[in-house]
């Protein structure tokens, strides 16, 4: 038999040149909105308001965040405590749903009962319901334990999301069961399995939901649950101060970058954990 020659795919220098051109310009493309809140916070009042608007900033001022500070101070709420309002159902939210979703997901990865594959299937149809079908009953089940204008209105909805139990199963289900069992051989129980082997090696699906949950959190605004203004979050008084007219469309900018800074200092601290762990691991049977 003749050997057949194997046939390589080669790209041409001018080819990758223009590949990596054609990738930079996307990114930039995709940066051109986050820079534009940038340098809008530091637009003076009539650069903002100029026509023909500029992109580029001429004379950059800080009076846009003093101007923020100052209306907040007006304010019966210091800007102190939304903020922290803001924080800590963010924080605490995403901690206690990574928690809860990874627990949920293990059992319906690694438990060989007939009966997981209809837990499994509830949970996917669980994704498909929009928020705006279940609003209703959330209310009614939050009116009915008494958490209405307490921090749990805003964390236990989210807690009950499907979204992180499939995610988290799907990456579960790749860890080798022989390497469990092996564990339970040496005595290990399933907390310590679950806590010290199976965590650490789903690590990208963890920080991944992390992204998505801290967003989420973080840009909770008005909501049917809070009316007490000392519980609003920050997103909430933002938006009623941004909306209030021309004359704070300054301290709106402001807003805008304040609101856009906590996520993006999330994402970049987790995309750069998921790339190491799925660079440095991979487990095959």
């Amino acid at each position: 038999m003749k050997n057949k020659k194997r046939k390589t795919l080669s790209r041409s220098k001018a080819g990758t040149f223009f590949i990596f051109l054609f990738l930079i310009v996307i990114g930039v493309f995709m940066l051109l909105p986050i820079i534009y809140v940038l340098v809008t916070a530091f637009k003076p009042l009539h650069e903002i308001l100029a026509y023909p608007p500029k992109f580029f900033v001429r004379n950059p001022t800080l009076s846009n965040f003093s101007d923020l500070i100052e209306i907040t101070q007006e304010t019966w709420i210091p800007f102190e405590r939304s903020l922290f309002n803001s924080l800590f159902i963010a924080v605490a939210g995403t901690a206690a749903y990574i928690i809860i979703a990874s627990m949920a997901a293990y059992p319906l990865a690694k438990n060989k009962s007939r009966y997981i594959g209809i837990y499994y299937q509830i949970v996917v149809l669980a994704i498909l319901f929009r928020p705006e079908v279940t609003r209703t009953p959330l209310y009614i089940i939050i009116s009915k334990l008494g958490l209405i204008n307490t921090y749990w209105s805003l964390i236990l909805p989210v807690l009950a999301g499907s979204f992180g139990v499939f995610l988290m199963r799907q990456f579960m289900i790749t860890v080798p069961n022989e390497m469990l069992e092996a564990a339970r051989v040496d005595g290990a129980g399933e907390f310590t399995c679950f806590w010290k082997l199976v965590m650490p090696l789903v690590r990208p699906a963890w920080m991944t939901l992390t992204i998505f949950t801290f967003k989420d959190l973080w840009n909770t605004g008005e909501s049917q649950y809070i009316y007490e203004e000392a519980l609003k979050t920050l997103t909430a008084v933002m938006q009623s101060i941004s909306s209030a007219g021309i004359a704070r469309a300054g301290a709106g900018a402001a807003v805008a970058l304040i609101m856009m800074i906590p996520p993006i200092v999330v994402f970049v601290i987790s995309q750069s954990s998921v790339m190491e762990t799925m660079s440095q691991t991979g487990i095959k049977r």
